[in-house]
């Protein structure tokens, strides 16, 4: 019976080791040509290098990779990629030419259809409608916060570069500022049907919905305000309500291009 277990525990031994994966590390600058593969992706694949995982982009742009999935990949395929920076997205290159002695296998992509960014857009830019469309992606190129509704992405201004073609995803956004430090303001006070107005000037910037200070230009004292609009504020009665129950209706916003 002692021999046995020893027998068992050798024959367990062996198979974690033939089960473990081989560790792996991301290339600096991934490039692909026409398809994806985590040969393309990853130093010593090995025996897993031809296994696809998207389209590529063709030259001069990007292919975007959501890290989840291909951490989950190559796992399947015997890889481990610890991914100790966290990172949610991987950029590849496209326009990279494979050698001619090493062939590669017919791409094997589901294509989905989401938003995508019609135009490119810079970092800081507001979005607009016609900035958006709907288009085919590989479905590993599908961010895992993708928008439902192109109206969760109106109105706001783009994090980052954002290159025309690439699915919309929400960590793209945010809240565009409609009041910047150092603007000349209006801030008005709403009350029983009384309305009054002074100018100010901005001490920070500030999204609609979201609270700033700014200095009365009269009498140069910094008061609390919330950001409406383009250059607009409120005070008082109104300013409190947003900042119980948030911004309601939605904020227009002027093309910027």
């Amino acid at each position: 019976m002692k021999q046995f277990a020893i027998a068992l525990a050798v024959c367990l031994a062996g198979a974690t080791s033939a089960l473990a994966a081989t560790p792996v590390a991301l290339r600096p600058d991934p490039a692909s040509g026409p398809s994806i593969t985590l040969g393309d992706l990853f130093d010593g694949a090995g025996a897993a290098s031809r296994v696809i995982v998207g389209n590529g982009a063709p030259a001069g742009l990007d292919a975007v990779l959501d890290a989840g999935a291909v951490q989950q990949v190559a796992h399947m395929n015997g890889l481990d990629w610890a991914n100790a920076t966290h990172m949610r997205r991987i950029i590849v290159r496209g326009g990279a030419v494979a050698a001619a002695d090493t062939p590669r296998a017919e791409p094997s992509v589901t294509m989905v259809e989401v938003l995508t960014y019609a135009h490119s857009l810079a970092a800081g830019e507001v979005v607009q409608p016609a900035d958006l469309t709907y288009g085919k992606v590989p479905a590993f190129q599908t961010p895992q916060d993708a928008p439902r509704d192109a109206a969760e992405i109106i109105g706001k201004a783009a994090r980052r570069p954002l290159k025309s073609g690439t699915a919309v995803a929400n960590l793209d956004v945010t809240a565009a500022q409609v009041i910047k430090r150092d603007d000349m303001i209006a801030v008005a006070f709403h009350a029983e049907g009384m309305t009054l107005t002074l100018q100010g000037k901005a001490l920070g910037a500030a999204a609609a919905g979201e609270t700033l200070n700014v200095m009365n230009l009269n009498s140069k004292k910094v008061i609390q305000a919330v950001a409406v609009g383009p250059d607009q504020a409120v005070v008082g009665p109104e300013a409190e309500e947003i900042k119980t129950v948030g911004l309601t209706g939605p904020v227009q916003y002027a093309a910027n291009r």
